[in-house]
């Protein structure tokens, strides 16, 4: 069973930065491509972005490209965003997901692990 939690979430003005991290065990955390979901209120999850097993590639969503980056440290079992630039309509609860090798990673039915969420706020 693979766990995942996430932290760095919290209060942040529009135009300043956060990084999100998201921390996996009970698993060989390389199997596995790894993504970011968010979901607002009264709104779908949908898709912010993923990267490969080895790290090597990197998708995003159009609304968050040239400002979030994601990472990972496989020694660490850790992956992370990195969000900048935050507009308010950033505000959502934010979600790492674990995806086995399978083509496609835009979906949430894409992913069998998810963690519990941490809250952005984008205010002023």
């Amino acid at each position: 069973q693979v766990q995942l939690v996430e932290s760095g979430g919290g209060l942040v003005q529009p135009g300043g930065s956060l990084r999100l991290s998201c921390t996996a065990s009970g698993t060989t955390f390389s199997r596995y491509v790894m993504g970011w979901f968010r979901q607002a209120p009264g709104k779908e999850r949908e898709f912010v972005t993923f990267i490969s097993r080895s790290g090597g590639s990197t998708y995003y969503a159009d609304a968050v490209k040239g400002r979030f980056t994601i990472s990972r440290d496989n020694a660490e079992n850790t992956v992370y965003l990195q969000m900048n630039s935050l507009k308010p309509e950033d505000t959502a609860v934010y979600y790492c997901a674990a995806a086995p090798l399978r083509g496609t990673y835009y979906y949430t039915d894409d992913y069998d692990y998810w963690g519990q969420g941490t809250q952005v706020t984008v205010s002023s």
